[in-house]
């Protein structure tokens, strides 16, 4: 297994991002999930007029991953957004996974006691973290064991 390449799974979360559904919002988000054996699993952002029902990128991503039989194999999480207003120049902040769709990476990622490095894009910053540093003390599968 070679290490994640960043710069190609921002490019594939940017890609998917023009995928996003953003009528209300305009704030388009994609999500590159990489796996062990190198595949790479994308998902943009789908809003609904019931707000609630919206869907995020991640976990459109996860969703996906899960429905195609991936149990594990995380490596690295690739995450890009901004409105879709933005003019070349302005500055975005980079895109950090919301509450929810940390838990929903945490749960794909716990399967195999994995660590993903999550990389968080948005105009030129990309900021580094692991997934333990953005969900400490996450609950997962192990909880419910009794």
């Amino acid at each position: 297994m070679s290490a994640p390449d960043r710069d190609t799974l921002l490019a594939a979360a940017q890609a998917a991002a023009t995928l996003a559904y953003a009528p209300y919002s305009r704030f388009h988000v994609g999500a590159a999930l990489e796996f062990a054996d190198g595949s790479v699993v994308t998902g943009s952002n789908v809003e609904n007029a019931s707000y609630g029902l919206t869907l995020c990128a991640e976990t459109v991503a996860a969703a996906r991953a899960m429905n195609d039989g991936r149990r594990g194999g995380l490596v690295a999480v690739a995450i890009v957004g901004g409105s879709a207003n933005s003019k070349p120049g302005d500055v975005q902040a980079p895109v950090t996974p919301c509450g929810r769709c940390r838990q929903v990476l945490a749960e794909l990622a716990s399967l195999d006691h994995a660590d993903p490095v999550v990389w968080c894009g948005g105009g030129e910053e990309v900021l580094e973290l692991r997934l333990s540093a953005l969900l400490p003390y996450a609950f997962g599968p192990t909880n419910l064991q009794g």
